[in-house]
């Protein structure tokens, strides 16, 4: 149940509806957001608006990822009295790193509603943890005040990592400085306590001083600490608006919490040819990380920045950074630094085609060495070739020399390319890059495919063209989509797909908070029914049969939202099922855990099969396919053949091996004291082949000489006469890349 205090806010005027403000009130409102693409549609949720900011709470809608009512899901800035879109996913106060549930109790109050102050509170539970969260707006503040007190009324002390998050569901991320490069680290080397989401027109901070650690790059912000029974903690935050994709006042509103006196950075940023570059930016770096940027606008720029030694340099869209220089900042100091002559953009025309035959081929082109944007708007250090024709690329990059990376099936049927390449401004440099195709598995029956993979929706940032491109460029043979709770890009994947002659296989990423679930293939378009965050284990996996599912996968079955982590927490609404079909090894998760309950349920004859898929949200920063499943698929490829193939069994897990079972098909059965005859091939290079049977031992193995560069074998593997239950194969690259396949059902 909830309460609602406050019943008038239903009455009071709606400075939102009427959209154009020019004063600085600041406003309540209840019912669907005014925000545009705002998630807050129900009749209880409220808004609260002044002159910069605009955020919505989901009193009744159903917030993403089975999180909790209660939650800030729609965040906007407002310029000149017009509220912009909303860019997040949500930002909320996480009790226990992933996981705010159980929870089964909340309370929305207005606390304060006035021209110069609103204040909601947000009351809910953690299980015995009580988490009140106060959201205060001011008139004339670009940030929200964030203040949680979480108390633990149990009679148990817990051990969390709490703190305030911010997904952002569309533009970029730029990490905690010091901290850029990890997924999640403690925050010993922070240079700042700020996580900023951005794009060239808006940008969110999260300051979190509380802070010891990230997680997800750092949207999520933690602390990790001892609760106490009886004891309560308090954290506080700020999310600040800033209405275009400007740093400055950022930095401007760290240095004003911290104390802090800063000095001014000024000047103009130019062209080599005198004009003002698109999307010029002055970037700024703190012993030697990424610290922040300011836009130059009109040529200009200003930035206040903290005391301190700063390395600083001019750039833009297409152009060559300028020298870098190093200053030092004093208090109330002002120097003057000018960029005035960056050169401009050069094209590199490329073309990629299988060595042997001159075939198109697909592929994804890194910037290995050489300048690459330090700021996403920029442009990117990842490109992939267009989807028509196949195999092209024409690419707008700063001059200079780089050495790039191509890749084109790379690690599983074909080796990585480079390419060296010098790139003059105004000029137009035209490239072939061939690649040797060491197998190919579709000659063969085998196919292979990405099966967990995102989007553009929530906090996927992957637009649907540039995942089929990406899911081409990594040589798989069906493109695959499953959004959280959605469905939405059905129809355009399908289209997309279909241009390339390629099948799609429908899918979604059903998202509660204790244990996804990947259902393939579904109806195109077919519409979730139930929802994730109050629904049981049960209704939910109906629901995916009722849109069509062949197979249901149990994803990431140990990570924080694993549903076996939560089945031992007895956390999982509804309890244990046995009607899942498949289990997910996932590029983003230790699989060893995995493995081990995979082992033991085979050890008791219950056929569990795999499946895997990176869990890719944003394909230029993340690699497609880095594991992928390959299934035995005889006759017409189909997503429901492919879902059939797995669903008995006939396939495997890889991060890069190819392998060819000659006369026992995984997922079948044999004989102890047979012969298992198998080709393996491995685009890097072979290290080992394993033979595994009950409890995960290993009965026998191959291993290659590392001075060879093996990359086939043809091999007749003995079956122990002893050997009971089942057996499987691990194949090892030399790059320590490997391939787990399904087991063969052993005979008495």
């Amino acid at each position: 149940m909830h309460k609602f205090s406050k019943s008038a806010v239903a009455t009071l005027v709606s400075g939102l509806l009427l959209g154009a403000s020019a004063h600085a009130d600041v406003s309540i409102t209840q019912g669907k957001t005014a925000i545009p693409d705002g998630e807050a549609t129900h009749a209880q949720d409220i808004t609260v608006k002044n002159e910069y900011v605009a955020f919505a709470l989901a009193v009744e809608s159903a917030p993403p990822w089975g999180v909790p009512r209660g939650t800030l899901v729609d965040l906007a800035a407002v310029k000149n009295g017009k509220i912009d879109l909303d860019r997040v996913a949500f930002a909320d106060f996480i009790p226990n790193s992933w996981s705010a549930w159980p929870n089964d109790r909340k309370s929305i109050d207005i606390v304060e509603d006035s021209d110069e102050k609103a204040v909601i509170k947000v009351s809910r539970n953690f299980d015995k943890v009580d988490i009140t969260t106060w959201y205060t707006l001011e008139a004339g503040s670009d940030a929200i005040g964030l203040k949680t007190v979480m108390t633990n009324q149990g009679e148990d002390d817990l051990e969390l990592e709490s703190g305030h998050t911010i997904w952002p569901d569309t533009g970029y991320q730029f990490a905690v400085p010091g901290l850029e490069g990890n997924e999640e680290a403690m925050a010993d080397n922070a240079l700042a306590d700020r996580m900023v989401a951005y794009d060239r027109d808006w940008a969110f901070a999260l300051h979190a001083p509380d802070f010891d650690r990230i997680k997800y790059n750092g949207r999520d912000m933690y602390l990790g600490h001892t609760l106490k029974a009886g004891e309560s903690r308090t954290f506080e935050s700020q999310l600040q608006v800033v209405p275009n994709g400007d740093m400055a006042p950022i930095v401007k509103a760290e240095a004003e919490r911290h104390g802090e006196a800063t000095g001014t950075i000024q000047g103009q940023l130019l062209a080599d040819n005198g004009n003002v570059p698109a999307d010029a930016i002055v970037m700024i770096e703190k012993d030697g990380h990424p610290y922040a940027w300011t836009l130059a606008k009109d040529g200009q720029y200003n930035m206040a920045l903290p005391e301190g030694k700063y390395q600083v340099y001019g750039t833009a869209t297409g152009h060559a950074n300028s020298q870098l220089q190093s200053i030092t900042v004093g208090a109330d100091s002002e120097q003057t630094l000018d960029f005035t002559s960056l050169k401009s953009p050069a094209t590199l025309a490329l073309n990629v085609e299988e060595a042997a035959s001159g075939v198109a081929k697909d592929a994804r082109v890194t910037i290995i060495e050489g300048q690459a944007p330090p700021v996403e708007f920029l442009g990117k250090r990842t490109f992939f070739t267009d989807l028509l024709p196949a195999g092209h690329a024409e690419l707008k990059l700063a001059p200079g020399e780089y050495k790039l990376g191509i890749n084109a099936g790379a690690g599983f049927t074909a080796e990585s390319q480079t390419l060296d390449v010098t790139l003059e401004s105004g000029k137009t440099n035209q490239q072939v890059v061939k690649v040797p195709q060491v197998t190919f598995p579709n000659r063969n029956h085998w196919y292979g495919a990405d099966l967990h993979h995102h989007g553009n929706v929530l906090e996927g940032v992957t637009p649907p063209e540039i995942v089929v491109r990406a899911q081409l460029a990594t040589d798989l043979d069906l493109t695959f989509i499953s959004d959280h709770d959605s469905t939405i890009n059905h129809k355009v994947f399908a289209d997309l797909s279909a241009k390339r002659g390629v099948p799609f296989i429908p899918s979604i990423e059903i998202s509660p908070s204790w244990g996804h679930m990947n259902p393939f293939p579904i109806d195109n378009g077919a519409a979730l029914t139930v929802d994730p965050g109050t629904d049981d284990v049960h209704t939910l996996i109906d629901a995916a049969h009722e849109m069509g599912a062949e197979v249901v996968p149990m994803n990431h079955p140990y990570n924080d939202y694993g549903y076996f982590t939560n089945i031992a927490k007895d956390a999982v609404p509804g309890g244990e099922t046995d009607r899942f079909d498949l289990m997910e090894l996932n590029a983003r998760v230790d699989n060893e855990p995995t493995l081990k309950k995979a082992h033991d349920m085979w050890d008791s004859g219950e056929a569990m099969y795999l499946t895997a898929g990176t869990d890719t949200h944003d394909a230029w920063n993340q690699l497609t396919g880095r594991i992928r499943m390959m299934a035995n698929v005889d006759g017409e490829l189909t997503p429901l053949a492919f879902a059939k193939a797995l669903k008995a069994g006939h396939g495997y897990a890889t991060q890069g091996p190819i392998l060819y079972p000659q006369n026992i098909m995984f997922g079948e059965s044999a004989k102890a004291g047979d012969k298992w005859d198998i080709n393996v091939v491995a685009a890097d290079g072979l290290k080992e082949v394993r033979l595994i049977g009950q409890g995960g031992e290993v009965l026998n193995s191959v291993t290659i000489n590392p001075e060879e560069s093996t990359q086939r074998l043809e091999l007749s593997l003995p079956i122990p006469a002893d050997a009971e239950g089942w057996i499987n194969l691990e194949v090892e690259d030399k790059d320590g890349s490997t391939a787990w396949t399904n087991p063969v059902w052993l005979q008495s």
